[in-house]
């Protein structure tokens, strides 16, 4: 099977570390970026949206037909927001996305980045990991084939050009982190990996942890 996959978040470290992996595996053969500004990107396989409003996605809806998979990269950090306004930018944005999304292609394989510490019950104490669990659990009730990838400190790939300025500073640690704490470091050429094998191979859960990530990519 060739992938076909809508990715968004290709601006950011994790977006653009899938991306980069897409682009140089065999059994991808469209890329579809959605951002909200222009990547920088050119590749054969390429193609972008530049689309500022994700609330509304009635102008590019027809463009997003035809694919066979979405890995949904895009998210914003819970520092210094209102839970009100992490939820608008987290549950009710990524939701808009999917549904359109299941309504258009409802057998495509649907996977969203979370990460470490998301609350599937919803019920924590903790407001960002409730809204970040009640996302996955809205996106695995739509779709047939979702996965909800679970990071935590993830290496960059070779020639990234958007990297979260604590990973300059922090970047030494993964290889002692891996050594030591193999369930809390992966790679985002895993990542990609991983993602681009639920939709060739499929996984035997729907939520990742670190060790399911790295177990997949290696498939």
């Amino acid at each position: 099977m060739k992938v076909k996959a809508i990715i968004t978040g290709a601006t950011g470290m994790v977006g653009e570390g899938v991306l980069l992996e897409c682009l140089n595996h065999p059994d991808v053969e469209q890329v579809l970026i959605v951002n909200r500004k222009a990547s920088g990107f050119s590749h054969p396989k390429l193609h972008e949206i530049v689309h500022n409003d994700f609330f509304n996605l009635t102008p590019i809806a027809d463009q997003l037909t035809g694919y066979n998979a979405c890995f949904f990269c895009l998210g914003v950090s819970s520092v210094g927001m209102s839970q009100d306004e992490y939820k608008h930018l987290t549950y009710d944005l990524t939701m808009n996305f999917a549904e359109l999304l299941a309504r258009q292609s409802p057998d495509l394989t649907f996977c969203y980045v979370t990460g470490a510490g998301t609350d599937s019950s919803e019920q924590g104490r903790i407001a960002w990991a409730r809204v970040k669990g009640a996302t996955e659990n809205a996106v695995m009730r739509l779709f047939k084939r979702a996965y909800m990838f679970r990071p935590g400190f993830m290496k960059a790939v070779p020639g990234q050009k958007n990297i979260k300025s604590y990973y300059t500073f922090l970047a030494w640690l993964y290889p002692i982190g891996r050594a030591l704490y193999p369930a809390g470091f992966c790679t985002l050429k895993e990542v990609g990996q991983a993602m681009i094998n639920t939709v060739t191979k499929g996984y035997e859960k729907q939520i990742l942890e670190v060790k399911d990530i790295v177990e997949l990519a290696r498939r």
